[in-house]
């Protein structure tokens, strides 16, 4: 399932400023073209040179449970750079259209600054919970999936009723809209199930995913409780 853009979401984004949301899209794009994953930085080389220049990239930046609970001090600060760092052009993209599509109405809810830590701060809660639940593992994590899926949890709980336009590749790709409430607990549904496939060592980080969206729901409900209209 892909959800895009819904007429609810677009009329907000239209009267509202979003400044981190745009600037996190656009820093994590940077990055992106910029490093070896996008294939496009010619310093990077081709081939093997390139496939080399990639592995090492991620090693660097992006979280290595066993080295994070091995003891490496430096291993802590890659919490923070692999929610900067992706691995393919589907990775991102996909990622940015959910950051677009939900972060500018939590945002400007939240309010910037609050919005920014909230990002951060669940994103590398989510790196660091699915790293305790592989801590032996070598692969190596990146992207900012975990705090997406925390703005989701979040734009669940402040906007449950905002209509979102979703396509399902069972159903055709039919655009189909859908409250919030309906939509949003479906992908974590998916999410989870995906969690019990992938026990034998993941490409997709699912459990991050699962954990980023249940701190970001449970945070949106102690911090923001829900507005009653005035009659």
């Amino acid at each position: 399932m892909i959800s895009t853009w819904s007429r609810t979401a677009g009329r907000a984004l239209r009267t509202q400023s979003a400044p981190v949301t745009y600037g996190l899209i656009v820093l994590c794009c940077v990055i992106f073209v910029l490093g070896p994953a996008s294939g496009l930085n010619p310093a990077y080389g081709k081939g093997d040179a390139l496939l080399a220049a990639q592995r090492a990239y991620f090693a660097h930046w992006g979280v290595i449970p066993a080295e994070l609970f091995g003891g490496a001090p430096r291993a802590v600060l890659t919490l923070a750079t692999a929610l900067f760092i992706h691995g393919s052009w589907v990775h991102l993209l996909g990622n940015m259209l959910f950051l677009y599509v939900f972060g500018a109405m939590a945002e400007e809810r939240m309010g910037h600054l609050e919005f920014a830590l909230f990002y951060g701060g669940c994103g590398c809660l989510a790196l660091l919970g699915y790293a305790a639940a592989h801590a032996q593992s070598a692969q190596t994590l990146v992207g900012a999936s975990g705090s997406i899926s925390a703005v989701l949890g979040a734009f669940l709980f402040l906007f449950p009723g905002a209509r979102v336009t979703s396509l399902f590749p069972f159903l055709f790709f039919l655009p189909l809209r859908f409250p919030a409430w309906v939509v949003l607990p479906f992908w974590a549904t998916l999410q989870w199930i995906a969690t019990g496939r992938a026990a034998q060592g993941p490409g997709v980080a699912y459990l991050a995913h699962v954990v980023g969206f249940t701190l970001g729901f449970l945070y949106a409900w102690a911090r923001h409780p829900v507005l009653v209209p005035r009659p």
